[in-house]
């Protein structure tokens, strides 16, 4: 139990989000003793993934939240006449303007209950008509059975996966043998099951779906578990830092990866792929022949665009999309380069903004698939459990459902000896990390804060059907009018074990300048048509259906100096939510910034010994000890299509 913690650690992290997940595993791996407390009642913070009743428990928890008052604090006898407290917040206040819609038959009978699932979860949800949509609305009924204890070691709150004794194999679960090939995801499996959550993930339904298939809502609370609903949506470049990270620290063992399978771009009302690789360039068709060599030659100069500067000499203070109209590239080819390669903006991206994502993009292209990017199975929120993994396995001690009350100050030094917890219990420690939304308004009294624009969608087909159903997508919808942002789309498969078979899960992200609705809805009327009883017997019906929405803002604390928090003392460090960006590069940077604060010159995240070489007391001599790390060999049978995270440089080549 908590009351039962030790009196004293080195570090003290208080969030699960994904930099101080990477951090607690950093800091427990170099030998400091690490407590590690959230006071939700899953892993990630804003960085967690939900099964579907998971998501309805989670706004219910947003309801209630806003409705706390705060009590009289209990634990200020406990602070003495040198010392000083510093209130942490009980609201959570990073996410706003929360609005759900359900446009599925909502057939639901009071039996159906999702399957698995202990105890019943459902939600009131707007009709497709409705005109109006509060905060407080469309929320659960009944909240989720959760366990009354609160010090525990990991457990999860989505289904994960198990290498040991699952693979997939097109598209379904079964159980079996360890094997290294995966359909066409990139698989890492695991060396070790006890490290491994014990959920087991649900089969796949094999059986053959009617060729209409009128999808209700009882449906989807029935088959939630199968949903793996990310509050924060990112992709991982392959030659990005998290991807190094993974492979340097062997944390990729506990995670399996997916390749994107394809990138899209949306000119003049219409859906279209946008050739990513040589091959992809030369053979597609919406390209012409010149336009082809047009763009070939231009990235080839993107990939050692600083080895000729004379080249971009001039242009460096315009931006990246007038420095386009310079070089000989057709207007088609200006947009392809623009939105779906560089990604960036036509209005704040400068040149060498642009040159600098363009080569990224190229970098990462061919080291796992056809695109740069990979996608976590079962979610972005099993990467910040991955590496709670990792701290618990060197150590560290996990804390869920636990409030910290107060940081204790010291008057004199003017740093932070002491946390004061919701059981009275004072823990001391030399470091603290605070994730932002825990501090209290009066910290952040001078913080200005962004804000992303989040939707959430579930549909009945993709974006751009084409013959396999499998696809993963990324969409950059253009912004159309000054003051507004480009929306990115990633629309997930039901291999990604993110929805349920027969849907797809669509994520729509881009900051801030109104309510998430106002700022997303314009792309989601040009992309999706509300699911209607009429319409299902209509074939021809281009657009996906909507069966489901959610629409929300989320605090973006990235990127702010810790000088605009109030009297925040020396040796308590801020951990930032998620940002905007597509990547997780800025979530690793700030962990490996923290952890040089903490632990100096030391090596950050090291892979683990390998239990050959670990050499106990009376033992005899160390054997050899490798400079690698062993990894297993992708099978060259579907090397094509499947490779394993630590085979660096083979599928580039």
């Amino acid at each position: 139990m908590a009351d039962t913690l030790p009196s004293e650690f080195d570090v003290i992290v208080i969030g699960t989000g994904l930099p101080e997940s990477i951090t607690a595993a950093a800091c427990s791996r170099s030998g400091r003793r690490v407590l590690h407390v959230d006071s939700r009642s899953y892993y990630g913070g804003n960085w967690a993934s939900f099964s579907f009743s998971g998501l309805l428990s989670w706004l219910k928890e947003y309801q209630e939240n806003s409705d706390i008052v705060s009590d009289s604090p209990v634990w200020q006898d406990q602070i003495l006449e040198n010392e000083e407290a510093i209130a942490l917040s009980r609201k959570d206040k990073t996410i706003q303007h929360v609005e759900v819609f359900c446009y599925a038959s909502q057939d639901l009978n009071e039996d159906v209950e999702e399957a698995g699932a202990l105890q019943k979860n459902h939600a009131l949800v707007t009709s497709a008509n409705s005109t109006e949509a509060s905060d407080s609305a469309f929320l659960p009924t009944e909240d989720e059975s959760l366990s009354t204890m609160s010090c525990e070691m990991l457990t999860e709150q989505t289904p994960s996966s198990d290498p040991e004794n699952a693979l997939e194999v097109n598209g379904a679960e079964v159980t079996g043998e360890k094997e290294n090939h995966c359909d066409d995801k990139t698989c890492v499996p695991s060396t070790s099951a006890e490290d491994m959550s014990e959920n087991v993930p649900i089969a796949e339904d094999t059986t053959e779906q009617p060729k209409k298939n009128i999808i209700t809502y009882s449906q989807i609370i029935k088959e939630g578990r199968r949903f793996n609903i990310d509050l924060v949506s990112k992709l991982l470049y392959s030659r990005g830092l998290l991807i190094d990270l993974l492979i340097k620290s062997n944390v990729s063992r506990y995670a399996e990866f997916k390749n994107i399978t394809r990138i899209l771009a949306f000119r003049e009302g219409r859906v279209e792929q946008v050739p990513c690789s040589r091959a992809d360039v030369f053979n597609s068709k919406q390209l012409t022949m010149v336009e082809k060599r047009m763009l070939m030659k231009f990235l080839t100069f993107c990939m050692e665009y600083d080895k000729y500067p004379d080249e971009y000499k001039g242009y460096e203070e315009i931006t990246f999309y007038e420095y386009l109209k310079t070089q000989k590239l057709t207007p088609n080819l200006q947009y392809i380069v623009l939105h779906s390669i560089a990604m960036t903006s036509e209005t704040t991206s400068s040149t060498m903004d642009g040159l600098k994502a363009t080569k990224n993009f190229l970098h990462c292209l061919g080291r796992y698939g056809n695109t740069p990017f990979l996608f976590p199975l079962y979610g972005q929120g099993e990467l910040p459990q991955c590496f709670c993994r990792m701290c618990a396995v060197f150590g560290g001690i996990y804390c869920l459902r636990h409030s910290v009350q107060c940081l204790v100050v010291d008057k004199e030094s003017r740093k932070c000896k002491a946390i004061i917890d919701q059981f009275g219990q004072r823990i001391i420690s030399e470091h603290f990390l605070v994730e932002d939304s825990y501090f209290s308004e009066n910290m952040c009294s001078r913080v200005q804060y962004r804000q992303i624009s989040r939707a959430v969608l579930i549909t009945d087909r993709s974006v751009l059907k084409t013959d396999s159903d499998q696809q993963i997508s990324i969409l950059t919808v253009p912004a159309e009018e000054p003051g507004t942002f480009a929306v990115r789309v990633i629309e997930l498969c039901s291999s990604t074990m993110t929805c349920m078979k027969g849907t797809y899960l669509v994520h729509l992200t881009c900051t801030s300048s109104k309510t998430a609705r106002e700022d997303l809805e314009p792309v989601v009327q040009k992309l999706f048509i509300p699911y209607t009883e009429m319409e299902i017997e209509n074939e021809q019906v281009e657009k996906p259906r909507i069966l489901w929405a959610l629409y929300f803002n989320m605090r973006d604390s990235s990127d702010i100096s810790r000088s605009c928090y109030n009297d925040l003392p020396s040796n308590v460090y801020v951990c930032s939510g998620p940002d905007c960006g597509l990547g997780n590069d800025n979530a690793v940077k700030q962990a490996e910034t923290l952890f040089q604060e903490i632990c100096p010159n030391e090596d950050f995240c090291p892979p683990p010994p390998n239990p050959e070489d670990i050499v106990l007391d009376g033992d005899g001599l160390q054997p050899e000890t490798s400079e690698s790390i062993a990894i297993p060999e992708a099978n060259s049978e579907t090397f094509e299509e499947s490779t394993n995270l630590g085979n660096l440089e083979e599928s580039s080549e």
